[in-house]
């Protein structure tokens, strides 16, 4: 019996993605942004929980998901407590996850669900389907199928290694992932936390690129794009689409490094440095932080520039001078 080999072909629009893409961490791996910052890298990874979460019908907000994953106590429904913390916890484990190995995927689907499904940790029994909200994209394929199908979809992974650019293998693998649905819950987070898995393995910033940020945007273009793969019976489409929203995350991030180096004081730089995103903070606080004693220095040289450069805002806006008044560094992602 020939060796499986998902169905693909590599077009121009694929190769003129990877070239931008590849040109783009590059830029990015000079800048050293996320590397320097660990304030950054921790609310890309929030965004990223957030997003995955988001779509699939987790309706906590990221100021909720942020507080769950301080150890706050958050008021909701325990289920998308616990999504967020199996989440976090699963997120925690990309830098040592062997994504070519079929017993890690089984071993962090254990983390992803637990408490949450009775089959944490094992493929599915039961027959299911792919869905955007009530809209069946797809019934997925019999249950008894599924360990052949992934054995078949590892060996290709670990055979081509060096031969398919890993954002091409990655962008396939979701969709082949996607379309087999292996577990009777979590497929589309293991799915998306996966391809970030692989990328973080050419490249390690990308454990901190929030993709799932870009996918929710698009949420719609993402299951249509998984629909028109289904009766083409090829992953074009999809592994267009992927490399497309990998492409604009990374020049939103890179855009707004270029804003912060070109307009952004020293002063300023180090305010926001000491403020992680969507936190909110009284100037005392923030005063204590920079070692200032002066507020008049505080906010000429440092608060008022920021909120100026819409990088900072106040809780209370319509009352500057209010006892309550606390700022939060926004996130202009």
């Amino acid at each position: 019996m020939a060796d499986y080999t998902p169905t693909f072909t590599i077009t121009n629009t694929m190769l003129d993605c990877v070239a931008s893409i590849s040109e783009k961490i590059g830029k990015m791996s000079a800048l050293k942004n996320l590397e320097a910052k660990p304030h950054l890298r921790k609310n890309n990874r929030i965004r990223s929980i957030y997003s995955s979460l988001r779509i699939e019908a987790n309706s906590l907000s990221i100021g909720q998901v942020r507080d769950v994953i301080s150890g706050q106590l958050v008021l909701g429904e325990q289920k998308e407590i616990q999504e967020v913390k199996n989440a976090y916890g699963a997120y925690a484990q990309i830098s040592v996850i062997n994504p070519y190995d079929i017993e890690e995927l089984k071993r962090i689907h254990a983390i992803m669900t637990k408490y949450l499904v009775d089959e944490s940790g094992c493929f599915r029994h039961g027959e299911e389907g792919v869905f955007n909200g009530e809209q069946c994209i797809f019934m997925a394929l019999p249950a008894r199928l599924v360990p052949q199908l992934i054995d078949e979809l590892f060996a290709w992974m670990n055979r081509v290694q060096g031969e398919v650019h890993p954002l091409v293998l990655a962008s396939v693998f979701h969709y082949e992932f996607v379309f087999i649905h292996p577990f009777s819950d979590g497929n589309g987070r293991m799915a998306r936390l996966w391809h970030t898995c692989l990328l973080s393995k050419w490249k390690s910033v990308f454990q901190y690129i929030p993709i799932e940020s870009q996918i929710e945007k698009f949420q719609d273009e993402y299951y249509n794009a998984i629909a028109k793969c289904h009766i083409n019976r090829d992953s074009n489409v999809f592994i267009e689409f992927m490399l497309k929203q990998i492409d604009k995350i990374l020049e939103e991030i890179l855009l707004r490094a270029d804003e912060q180096d070109e307009h952004v004081t020293e002063y300023v730089k180090k305010l926001l440095n000491v403020m992680e995103y969507e936190v909110p903070y009284t100037s005392t606080v923030l005063m204590e932080k920079l070692g200032l004693k002066s507020k008049e220095t505080f906010r000429k040289n440092y608060m008022n520039p920021a909120m100026e450069l819409q990088l900072v805002q106040m809780t209370i806006p319509e009352k500057p001078k209010s006892r309550n008044q606390r700022y939060i560094r926004r996130n202009r992602g």
